[in-house]
């Protein structure tokens, strides 16, 4: 596969050539309108006549064609020139989000190394099963939703919020293994902090033994516990997610 890199300077420098080409001939044209399309016969002779109005035809039919040549070289310098405009356009926006990622990492940057935590940002969700939510930010974030669990396994804990945030929703317990019952998995207990919990999702009804808390799976006859939620209310957080 090969690869095209377009520089904006380079595209509008030819964009600009390019109007001034167009400009030129559509001169050129106009000049050559008159004397190309009004041909005077050289005699009265019928043939002469005939001559010279086919000639003129010739005329008229190259402007006519000109003028179309004309109207789409001005719409491919337009389609260029918005390109540039693109162009330029997104290299502002991702030399702005470049520069608020570093501003980002260098404030987090020192927290993390300390506290294993950054200072602002959400935590990241669990992926895998009855893995729990990162932790939010130490001054502003969410903490992320647990993931469910297996079958036969709890759902993981909802991260922390920060200062100013939410905590993540514990995941929902995974389906029972074992006995025919209907008694569903605990879910992971919602995340704590001074910003809300989230609320614990029910896992679905089915054939299942409760499973031991801690993400462990189930064996026969195990009891289960259900995680309590996180605070109610935070500081400066709206309602659980």
């Amino acid at each position: 596969m090969s690869f095209v890199i377009a520089v904006p300077e380079y595209v509008d420098a030819a964009a600009t050539e390019l109007g001034r080409i167009g400009s030129t001939i559509s001169q050129a044209n106009v000049l050559a309108a008159f004397p190309t399309t009004t041909i005077a016969a050289a005699g009265t002779d019928e043939v002469s006549v005939a001559l010279a109005a086919l000639f003129g035809s010739f005329g008229q039919q190259y402007q006519a064609i000109s003028e179309q040549m004309t109207a789409f070289h001005d719409q491919f310098v337009r389609n260029l020139q918005a390109a540039v405009n693109a162009y330029a356009s997104t290299d502002a926006a991702n030399a702005l989000a470049a520069a608020g990622q570093q501003v980002t990492n260098a404030v987090n940057g020192p927290t993390q190394a300390l506290t294993g935590r950054p200072l602002i940002g959400d935590g990241a969700d669990g992926i895998a099963p009855g893995q729990n939510g990162g932790h939010g930010g130490w001054l502003i974030g969410n903490g992320g939703d647990g993931a469910p669990g297996a079958p036969g396994q709890a759902g993981g804990r909802g991260g922390d919020a920060g200062f100013i945030g939410n905590g993540g929703r514990g995941g929902a317990g995974g389906a029972s293994i074992s006995r025919p019952t209907s008694t569903p998995l605990p879910g992971g207990p919602a995340g704590t902090g001074v910003g809300p919990g989230g609320s614990v999702r029910a896992a679905p009804a089915g054939r299942a033994e409760p499973a031991k808390p801690a993400a462990a799976v189930a064996t026969p006859g195990s009891s289960a516990t259900v995680g309590a939620a996180g605070p109610a209310a935070g500081l400066f957080s709206g309602n659980s997610r």
